[in-house]
């Protein structure tokens, strides 16, 4: 799903950021300079001016030879950068372009001795051309601003001495010291006591949040306290904060259907125009008794100015970027914007429940057991160390808090039933009642009726016990599944824990369907046959087992705080601050979108017809035209930029 080609922003060389290509490449360059790279518009401008004040106010008639001198200076100066476009263009075969038809439309204009009109018609375009360079760099800017919060620099502790390195060149279980008000460069495991961060950058939130010793800590994260200590548990480029990077550069090479149409369409529309624009010129010869071809071909000119696809090619995407950093400033990353145009077209909305749905922060609640209470503990422990799970985390700080775990080996996962491992010479099985069934290990059955989540344990082929464990539900989930079916759109949840305690989440959180005791397999075949059944699917989770059904649905949602490694990779959207509302408000920003989008594509080709027949009518002039062109294009990135200004919940 990730697209390889593209190159992040950081490795773009500078040179080619500012070199002049067939596309609108300048507004790659840094938004500080490019009034300055515009020097030579600004000189053109004021000789029009100059020249239209002489002319037209003060009534002074310069000589012919003056007039085309100053208007062919100010030609070139305003039009040089669009006048190399084409001719580059033209070397490569392709001459329909936008640059070669208003290239075409002001030396003809010169050709009939409209100089100011023909330098008019380029200046404006120009002018809109900055604008539009202006707009697209706001638009993104959000988007690259992330790259800012990647530190340069670590502070790593080598036989006692403290050394500031690039964090590159720090290795995987090296000590790093961040003081208070730093970021933190690279992911590791807290040594320090306890510590409070900001971890915004990443999540979303500006409440603090405060870790422990032993608890991950993630670079991007800000120490607002005190000194702290950690220790490196991955690579630079690992980390989660390089990845979260890499996902939104990569957003921008992603196209949504509606720009690969306009896309498409202009490469069929722009040689139309002009064999129109031509027609315009030479037919009325053959039927006009009046015939005159310098009025024609003015005619001809009008159309090709107004014709220009530019306000079409440049506010499409705008608005789709405008609608990534719209999403990035909400705490979502969209890994492209046909992922925005995939979240408008939604029906069903199929999530986990662990982590997704809850809290995913589960206590132990109760034990049972034929064993000594704290060697059972020890021993089951022991086992849960080797697993991410929540529930296993759980068991394993319960476990921290009352005694030391033994050593374990030989671990093996048991996909969507637990674990089973050596403990001190036993074979011991710990998790759902599926995994005892599996290994012919018979329990009492009353523990079938239990409706909290239970882990059940066996050792040496005997049952001995179980535990219960006790999850939330998340403050926002209800209100994320009343807000979907506001939408019209459809909530199905799908987990591996047991149907009764997935049935009591379903009816706390009003949701009508809800299947438990599913394998990862298992709902890989509930997604498909949702699919069949014609539905457009939004799956949302955060384990390793879900990666395979995030591939699948239409649209993969990740939470990005607590999810895995995988999901996250695979997902097509990544919720950082592990809030369901979000989804809402993805959904949202999609609409939005795809509003502004259509707004943009409506407005500019109604214009565009309308005064494409007023100039072949010989109604409208060169200046009308520009005026329309460049209005439509001004119009159509106003417009795109109220998206950047939303504020949604």
């Amino acid at each position: 799903m990730k697209n390889t080609n593209s190159v992040p922003l950081a490795q773009q060389a500078p040179e080619k950021a500012n070199k002049p290509t067939h596309e609108h490449n300048h507004s790659k360059a840094p938004e500080e300079s490019l009034l300055q790279i515009y020097w030579r518009l600004w000189l053109s401008l004021a000789i029009l001016i100059g020249f239209l004040l002489l002319t037209f106010v003060l009534s002074y008639e310069l000589t012919q030879p003056v007039e085309i001198g100053l208007m062919v200076a100010a030609y070139l100066l305003a039009g040089y950068p669009t006048l190399e476009r084409a001719f580059r263009a033209i070397k490569r075969g392709d001459f329909f372009n936008e640059f070669t038809l208003m290239s075409i439309a002001t030396l003809g204009a010169f050709y009939i001795g409209e100089y100011s009109e023909g330098v008019a018609v380029m200046v404006f375009y120009e002018i809109g051309e900055l604008f539009q360079s202006l707009a697209v760099n706001r638009s993104k800017r959000s988007i690259k601003a992330l790259l800012d919060i990647r530190p340069d620099s670590v502070t790593v502790v080598r036989n006692g001495n403290h050394q500031i390195i690039h964090p590159s060149d720090a290795a995987i279980g090296e000590m790093i010291m961040v003081k208070a008000g730093e970021k933190i460069a690279l992911d590791g495991t807290l040594l320090t006591q306890k510590a409070t961060f900001n971890t915004s950058a990443l999540t979303g939130e500006s409440r603090p949040d405060t870790k422990h010793a032993g608890d991950a800590v993630l670079a991007g994260m800000i120490n607002l306290e005190t000194v702290i200590e950690m220790q490196v548990s991955t690579a630079f480029k690992d980390s989660k904060l390089s990845r979260i990077l890499s996902m939104v550069q990569d957003a921008t090479a992603r196209k949504a259907p509606t720009q690969l149409f306009i896309s498409r369409f202009a490469k069929v529309y722009t040689p139309i125009v002009f064999f129109l624009a031509l027609s315009v010129i030479l037919f009325p010869f053959f039927f006009v008794d009046t015939y005159q071809f310098k009025e024609w071909l003015y005619r001809g000119m009008v159309f090709l100015v107004i014709a220009c696809p530019c306000a079409l090619t440049v506010s499409i995407p705008l608005g789709y970027f405008g609608g990534i950093g719209l999403a990035s400033r909400h705490g979502i990353l969209v890994k492209g914007s046909n992922f925005l145009d995939v979240m408008t077209e939604l029906t069903t909305v199929v999530s986990d429940k662990t982590g997704t749905l809850t809290q995913g922060v589960f206590k132990v609640q109760e034990i049972k057991t034929s064993l000594d209470e704290q060697e059972f503990i020890q021993t089951v422990a022991a086992l849960e160390k080797s697993s991410t799970h929540p529930i296993a985390k759980a068991i394993v700080e319960y476990a921290h808090e009352k005694t030391q775990t033994p050593h374990v080996e030989k671990v093996e996962e048991v996909a969507g039933q637990g674990l089973k491992g050596i403990v001190a010479g036993k074979t011991v099985l710990c998790g759902n009642l599926k995994l005892l069934q599996k290994f012919n290990i018979t329990y009492p059955t009353e523990l079938e009726q239990i409706v909290d989540t239970i882990v059940a344990v066996g050792i040496d082929n005997q049952y001995v016990g179980y535990l219960t464990i006790a999850d939330e539900v998340k403050d926002d989930a209800a209100q994320t599944v009343a807000d979907l079916k506001k939408l019209g759109i459809e909530t199905i949840m799908l987990s591996g824990d047991k149907t009764a305690v997935v049935q009591k989440i379903a009816d706390q959180l009003h949701i009508s369907t809800a299947y438990g005791d599913l394998l990862p397999e298992d709902k890989v075949q509930k997604v498909q046959e949702l699919k069949n059944a014609g539905k457009r699917i939004a799956f949302v989770g955060d384990g390793v087992n879900d990666a395979p059904v995030v591939a699948l649905a239409d649209a993969g949602i990740a939470m990005g705080g607590l999810g895995s490694d995988a999901t996250i990779e695979t997902a097509d959207i990544v919720i950082q601050n592990d809030q369901p509302s979000r989804i809402v408000v993805a959904i949202k920003i999609g609409k939005l979108t795809k509003q502004v989008v259509w707004q943009n594509i409506i407005l500019a080709m109604g214009v565009k017809i309308a005064v494409m027949a007023l100039g072949a009518g010989g109604v409208a002039n060169l200046w009308e035209a520009v005026f329309a062109d460049v209005g439509v294009a001004l119009l159509a990135i106003l417009n795109a930029y109220r998206i950047q200004s939303k504020t949604l919940s």
